[in-house]
């Protein structure tokens, strides 16, 4: 039986920050599990399967960062990063391990709900259910088929999140099209509420899998000062 209640996993070691944060989600209506540490949130996301993975940089045991990278391996659910640190490069290696998201602590609760709720506009998979689904489409030796939620490459199967399968997709959409990284945002994540970090560097996640040389992009292109775009016969 689906659920009808999105569930969201608060993993923190600040037991008041848990409490304020579920008392929020509950408010809002959502089911809120919690974890103190970052074994016991792997354990969570697997028996428990949430929609939604609030997840703190710095736990005991295992950090943020590694519970991220082991999640991403079996789950797909949305993570938004909770960081005490407030360097640039701190929330960029946070989202380069999967996570869509980072609010920067001291936050208000409000600002997490609004955060929550952007990733739950946004349905996992929903390029893929579509009964009218386009054929597989062809961009040098990528493959893309949104019916089956899938990109190959030279015959063998990328394994994208489905955050770089819905950017790809996008890009791909209309092949030498430039899109700025507002509306990336707007199409892909579904709101403007995020960084546009966010969209550098999953566009950097995407051309670690999809380019023999990531350094000299053939497929997704960078247009200086305006966006991206894709090339329609992978040729840089």
């Amino acid at each position: 039986m689906s659920r009808i209640q999105p569930r969201i996993l608060v993993v923190d070691d600040e037991r008041p920050l848990v409490d304020l944060l579920a008392g929020y989600l509950r408010r809002e209506g959502y089911e809120v599990l919690s974890a103190a540490d970052g074994l016991a949130a792997l354990d969570l996301v697997r028996t428990a399967r949430p929609d939604v993975v609030i997840l703190d940089l710095l736990l005991p045991g295992l950090d943020g960062l590694e519970v991220c990278r082991r999640l991403r391996q079996f789950s797909d659910a949305y993570v938004l990063m909770l960081t005490a640190k407030a360097e640039e490069v701190d929330k960029i290696v946070g989202l380069s391990v999967g996570a869509d998201d980072y609010v920067t602590k001291p936050f208000s609760p409000r600002e997490v709900m609004a955060r929550v709720k952007a990733l739950l506009r946004r349905a996992r998979g929903s390029a893929a259910t579509t009964d009218d689904a386009p054929a597989p489409q062809r961009l040098g030796d990528l493959v893309i088929d949104r019916a089956r939620y899938e990109v190959t490459r030279r015959g063998e199967a990328l394994a994208l999140t489905v955050r770089e399968f819905s950017l790809l997709a996008t890009l791909a959409e209309h092949p030498g099209r430039v899109f700025t990284r507002e509306q990336l945002l707007r199409r892909v994540w579904g709101d403007t509420v995020y960084d546009e970090h966010v969209v550098e560097v999953h566009v950097g996640n995407l051309r670690r899998k999809l380019e023999d040389d990531p350094s000299q992009p053939r497929y997704v292109q960078t247009v200086r000062g305006v966006g991206y775009r894709v090339s329609g016969d992978g040729e840089s």
